[in-house]
């Protein structure tokens, strides 16, 4: 994330501090962290409006984080046949979804395209966590497992802020990080060896 987006993304913090969106954006963060493996997040926009802005985001969070589970395949309704690889990813993906994968749905809309909400109900179907993140589409909301829905008009967030404030969230696990096999065994040696007297 550059610098103008961490600042953006620190006042919009210090600005909602005394609201819920920041416990909703972590929760949500969570689910998304539950990914299991690397290629297994798979994230798609409306015909319309693809979520390149929250793919790029979330790839660097992947990467500074050193959780790459957390970089999105974007899932494209009409990619061109001669963009690169990871940009070439098309509908195909969604048939692939399974069990420890996970679907995250952007939608800007008021109401998901129905050929949309086929596809999630597809992939819900052969075991595909459903995340949705919308401004309060009930039948896409129906659909996920977990979703967090925004009404610009009646809340001091923009869509757009809620999108960074959510893939910030992402790559901070937290105390939700478990150690390594090397910190493991570090503090098995500790706790076998008991404390060290120095002469």
């Amino acid at each position: 994330m550059g610098s103008v987006d961490a600042q953006h993304v620190a006042l919009l913090r210090e600005l909602l501090a005394s609201t819920p969106w920041l416990d909703r954006t972590e929760d949500f963060a969570k689910a998304l962290r539950r990914t299991r493996d690397p290629g297994g997040l798979m994230l798609i926009g409306t015909p319309d409006e693809e979520p390149w802005h929250l793919a790029a985001h979330l790839d660097d969070e992947a990467r500074y984080s050193g959780l790459p589970q957390l970089a999105p395949s974007l899932v494209r309704w009409q990619p061109p046949p001669d963009a690169p690889a990871h940009l070439r990813i098309g509908l195909d993906r969604l048939a692939e979804a399974r069990r420890g994968q996970t679907l995250f749905v952007v939608n800007s809309d008021e109401e998901a395209p129905v050929p949309l909400l086929e596809r999630i109900d597809d992939a819900r179907r052969t075991g595909a966590t459903i995340l949705s993140l919308d401004q309060g589409d009930r039948e896409l909301s129906s659909l996920a497992h977990e979703s967090i829905s925004l009404r610009p008009e009646r809340e001091p967030l923009t869509f757009e802020g809620l999108q960074h404030l959510v893939s910030t969230a992402a790559g901070q696990p937290g105390a939700e990080r478990k150690p390594g096999l090397r910190e493991r065994l570090s503090r098995f040696l500790d706790v076998v060896s008991g404390p060290r007297i120095l002469d």
